[in-house]
């Protein structure tokens, strides 16, 4: 069935799609490898894209099937209650591109692993990354993006936070495509992960939720 969601997803036939997950949590199976199978699917996708298979629109449609699914699959991963608060995080996909996948993925899983996420969307200008950290206190940014023009965004948005005093206090994580070393410098960013569990993890790292 793993594979099954996989192919579907990946193919864009919604309604298919959301009832193997139903199926997959009614057999009582491990939300994350529901999840991580529709990040899979997504990569497939992505890959599409670049390839000129997909276009904008099949990009923004798989979105909202993933967002299906993840409405199916967070009451099971969440568990019971409210999940404990450990920090918060400004989000967003940087100004000139529109790829929020990846961005939602990271977002979710950020959110069923305790983060306060301000998730600003998508083609998000540098002002209001500086706008939300003022408001929110958030200690930590992530900036998304899939596009190779997305870096120069990036690293005007990392500029203007500077730009505005608030360098020294908060971490700054990119995300989304192809990221390197030699991009983090270039953006002037603290890390880059190269997926949502990285992102999580460093994360947790900077907030102390972990070791």
């Amino acid at each position: 069935m793993a594979e099954d969601l996989v192919k579907v997803l990946a193919d864009l036939k919604e309604e298919e799609a959301l009832k193997i997950v139903a199926d997959r949590l009614g057999a009582d199976e491990e939300p994350l490898k529901i999840l991580e199978d529709a990040r899979r699917a997504m990569e497939i996708v992505g890959k599409r894209f670049a390839d000129g298979e997909y276009f904008i629109p099949d990009l923004v449609y798989s979105g909202e099937i993933l967002k299906g699914i993840n409405e199916l699959v967070k009451p099971k991963l969440a568990g019971a209650g409210e999940t404990k608060r450990v920090g918060k995080i400004v989000f967003g996909t940087v100004a000139g591109d529109i790829h929020d996948i990846g961005k939602n993925i990271v977002v979710f899983m950020l959110d069923v692993n305790g983060f306060e996420v301000y998730d600003l969307g998508v083609d998000v200008p540098a002002q209001a990354f500086v706008d939300k950290i003022k408001e929110s206190g958030a200690p930590i940014v992530g900036l998304s993006g899939f596009l190779s023009l997305a870096f120069d965004s990036m690293k005007e948005t990392v500029e203007a936070i500077k730009a505005a005093g608030l360098r020294d206090k908060v971490k700054i994580m990119i995300g989304g495509g192809q990221m390197s070393d030699e991009i983090k410098k270039y953006t002037g960013a603290d890390a880059y992960g190269q997926d949502a569990m990285a992102g999580v993890a460093l994360a947790a790292k900077w907030s102390g939720a972990s070791e």
